[in-house]
């Protein structure tokens, strides 16, 4: 126990400086405030493989990026009107920060994913284990454009959900219009499509109602818009992605109700 301790007081010690010495290097930088763990100030920006800068697209104390930042803003929304205290949620891709929210809100847990360790079910979405309405709410973020067939997915979430559930399914929106790919992209995170405005409209052929919530529902201070130049693209890491103006864009999460 006194070694755990020693280890756990020795990290916090050095996230402590790094997160100082960060602020100083980047005085100058605009700051924003992090709703996932309260963090003020600089963010760091991200040299993505795609061949875009992300910029202020992590947070210095929770690594969160700006689709969790976004989805935390959303469920504390949504968390207004909806008691999870009795009810069982279904977390596939687990996000450490939210699995341990997940955790305290809801009466029951189950975490899930096709390779990561440490989730209590390694299955894939197409063809979930659980019997038809088990769930009362489903979260999966950025999960669906790795997956090819994507309505099976969908049909998969909808079986397992119980009358009156809900989903968070929210995808990257890279476009106006949902590209398919023929394979799978390495330099895209082993994604199979570049999902656009349109995707979620794929949501209405197993969910009654789909309400979006976007990054302009909430403060600027937050940092939940894509800063990034998306003109560089197709390149050659992303040949079938699409360019589009601009160097600030708004990101989506969608709210599915059965």
């Amino acid at each position: 126990m006194t070694v755990s301790f020693l280890e756990n007081f020795k990290q916090q010690t050095e996230l402590e400086f790094n997160i100082l010495k960060f602020r100083i290097e980047n005085f100058s930088k605009q700051k924003f405030k992090c709703p996932v763990c309260g963090y003020y100030g600089p963010f760091r920006d991200l040299a993505m493989s795609t061949g875009s800068t992300a910029k202020h697209e992590r947070c210095i104390r929770c690594r969160s990026w700006t689709r969790h930042r976004l989805q935390k803003l959303v469920l504390d929304e949504l968390f207004k009107d909806y008691d999870p205290s009795t009810k069982k949620i279904l977390h596939f891709a687990p996000e450490r920060f939210f699995r341990k929210t997940f955790q305290i809100l809801f009466k029951e847990y189950v975490s899930a994913d096709l390779m990561m360790e440490g989730v209590d079910v390694k299955c894939d979405m197409t063809n979930l284990p659980f019997e038809d309405a088990t769930f009362d709410f489903v979260a999966a973020c950025h999960v669906l454009e790795h997956i090819t067939d994507d309505y099976k997915a969908l049909s998969e979430i909808r079986r397992v959900l119980k009358p009156n559930g809900i989903a968070i399914l929210p995808v990257p929106i890279l476009g106006k219009k949902t590209i398919e790919y023929p394979e799978a992209n390495p330099n895209e995170w082993d994604h199979v499509r570049c999902p656009g405005e349109d995707y979620y409209d794929r949501y209405l052929d197993f969910f009654s109602v789909v309400k979006q919530y976007t990054s302009q529902d909430f403060s600027d201070v937050n940092q939940i818009f894509i800063y990034e130049d998306r003109t560089i693209w197709p390149n050659e890491p992303c040949p079938l992605r699409p360019p589009t103006p601009g160097e600030k864009h708004t990101d989506a999460i969608p709210v599915c109700y059965v």
